[in-house]
């Protein structure tokens, strides 16, 4: 009996010892298994951690982009039409820019910021692209600053950033851009290409006018001058004499017209103020042009005051009425011109030739202040007379008008100010 207890004491101790190591062998097993699983989320969480860096880097990066470039960005969701701003470093260089909190909610409140001419054409371009119908969005808008008349130019782009199950489209993202100094930079390349090519207009219509006006007088004083020497008669080589005269004047008033308006344009020509008595300048050039009148036509004069004293470049006075005096001259065959002014109003006079001569027709009435432009190729002239009116009333501060009806005639008016 004894020996039965013994046995079975020893039988517990051993099962007890086999117990306890089992315990220890899983205790050492779970103890690497949990240290495996550290090590495994440690370099989960490493990784998670580097890839936040560099996601933090990355938007760092992506702002400072947007930043340089001055562009806002913004989201849409194509069911609600609901528009919101992620960032906007659009640059405010009016003071005034149609900020987020302007713009976010429904889109057609961004519409109906844009100008009229606009505003149409975009918004049938965001439905294209919420439709599918293209696949990016592009356009260029002006929009309008609210109380005032001005508008700025903004540049947009749009795609589709995510789709329902069926494809169509969800959300909608793009980015907005002012573009006022590149819009500035176009319309004066456009400008500068006008101006460019009017030039070469200019150029050609010069040579092509010139070379016909000058030929013409030069050809009478070259051909009568050698014909001079073999005319004996006083009378016929007075004749010739005067022909010759007229020419000169001719050509040398075809020179003085080219001079004078490159001096203006160019700026080379200042004025030369002088206060002078306008009734007096008036009458000594109606004077020098009485005898060029046509046989039944008569040239009067219409002051409202003498004298009447202003204070103007004379000579620039004078060259102007001279050309409106022999433009009516030459198209004047009956009837009568006549040259007077106004009583000054506001610190300006209005000075006028009118005459009954042939008139102009509506389609010229803004080309004839144009330089080369003829109504009449027949009428001797190089077409540079009123461009140079033109051209010296502006550079006195004033203009040249015309008011004329087909068949009876014109008024040139010559307004300046006379203080």
């Amino acid at each position: 009996m004894a020996n039965i207890l013994l046995f079975g004491a020893a039988s517990m101790i051993q099962f007890t010892d086999i117990l306890i190591w089992t315990v220890l062998v899983l205790i050492f097993i779970i103890l690497i298994a949990l240290i495996f699983w550290q090590r495994k989320v440690g370099r989960e969480l490493a990784d998670e951690l580097a890839q936040l860096d560099k996601i933090e880097k990355h938007n760092i990066q992506n702002e400072f982009v947007l930043k340089a470039l001055s562009i806002a960005t913004w989201h849409m969701d194509v069911e609600t039409k609901e528009v919101a701003y992620d960032n906007d470093f659009r640059e405010r260089t009016n003071s005034w820019i149609a900020d987020a909190a302007v713009t976010n909610g429904n889109i057609n409140n961004g519409l109906g910021m844009l100008h009229e001419q606009d505003a149409a054409r975009v918004g049938q371009e965001l439905i294209a692209l919420c439709e599918g119908k293209i696949d990016f969005y592009h356009v260029e808008y002006r929009v309008r600053i609210p109380n005032t008349d001005r508008v700025y130019w903004e540049e947009s782009y749009a795609t589709v950033s995510e789709r329902n199950d069926d494809g169509s489209a969800k959300t909608i993202v793009g980015t907005s851009k002012r573009i006022d100094d590149r819009k500035n930079m176009e319309a004066a390349l456009v400008d500068a290409r006008y101006r460019a090519e009017e030039s070469d207009r200019l150029k050609t219509a010069f040579l092509a006018n010139m070379s016909h006006e000058i030929r013409t007088p030069l050809n009478a004083i070259v051909g009568f001058t050698s014909v001079l020497p073999d005319v004996q008669e006083p009378e016929e080589r007075q004749t010739l004499l005067d022909l010759i005269h007229e020419n000169t004047q001719k050509l040398l008033r075809i020179v003085d017209d080219v001079v004078a308006i490159s001096k203006v344009e160019a700026g080379k020509d200042e004025l030369d103020i002088s206060n002078f008595d306008l009734s007096v300048t008036l009458l000594e050039i109606v004077n020098q042009y009485m005898s060029k009148v046509k046989t039944g036509v008569t040239m009067t004069t219409d002051f409202a005051v003498m004298p009447q004293y202003v204070k103007t470049d004379q000579s620039r006075l004078q060259e102007t009425m001279r050309h409106l005096i022999s433009n009516a001259i030459k198209f004047t065959d009956n009837g009568s011109i006549v040259v007077g002014y106004d009583e000054p109003i506001g610190g300006r006079i209005r000075i006028w030739v009118r005459d009954t001569g042939k008139g102009i027709a509506a389609e010229h009435r803004e080309r004839i202040f144009e330089r080369f432009f003829k109504v009449d190729e027949f009428i001797p002239g190089a077409g540079l007379g009123l461009s140079t009116c033109q051209a010296m009333a502006y550079s006195m501060g004033g203009s040249v008008t015309v008011e004329s009806t087909l068949g009876e005639g014109s008024t040139f008016t010559f307004e300046i100010p006379i203080q």
